[in-house]
């Protein structure tokens, strides 16, 4: 449906500029945003590049390790249905840590591989009470470093594109502390 809608208004909108002699200025856009999104896609990648090496030099030094030892308790509160371990708790923790330095781009593959070992738990095509919890905390998700967010400041010239850190923080907490309350509300009608 959604690609039937761009195509839509990209048609309306070439339409339109023939009738109304704009043409040049939709060749212009064209070319000017494709510029613009190669320029983003390579500085961005720049940035990620790092983040992933970063990554891993802390999962080699068992900073990751570290960390999922500490969280270990707290998301296992969280997936009580998943036994321990389960390679689904690993993945999620996984997830998790990828999540707070904002590689949502690292995470992505780990989220999927938790989603199958908990679907390999629930046996069943229904989305299960760990599944749903994990994807509200996931989409939520606690984001210490909100790296894309700041390559893309960095690449548009930003004075300062560290400085939206503390409120990332902050409303990353707020919502994820709220997800999770909703979810438990929720969970005991899933039950049901």
């Amino acid at each position: 449906m959604i690609n039937v809608i761009w195509a839509l208004m990209a048609v309306i909108g070439i339409v339109y500029a023939m009738f109304n002699g704009t043409m040049e200025e939709v060749n212009q856009a064209l070319f000017d945003g494709s510029n613009e999104a190669v320029t983003l896609v390579i500085s961005l990648s720049s940035v990620l590049i790092f983040w992933l090496g970063m990554m891993r030099v802390a999962e080699r030094a068992g900073i990751l390790e570290a960390f999922a030892k500490l969280a270990r308790p707290i998301v296992s509160r969280l997936f009580p249905e998943i036994p321990s371990g389960h390679p689904a708790m690993g993945y999620i923790l996984a997830n998790f840590s990828a999540n707070l330095f904002g590689l949502g781009n690292a995470a992505t593959p780990m989220g999927i591989k938790a989603m199958e070992e908990m679907k390999k738990i629930s046996q069943s095509d229904k989305a299960s009470n760990s599944m749903i919890t994990f994807l509200v905390i996931n989409t939520s998700s606690i984001t210490l470093i909100p790296t894309t967010v700041i390559a893309i400041r960095l690449q548009y010239g930003s004075q300062a594109p560290t400085e939206i850190v503390a409120s990332t923080i902050l409303a990353t907490t707020i919502t994820t502390v709220a997800a999770i309350f909703i979810d438990r509300l929720l969970r005991r009608s899933r039950s049901h």
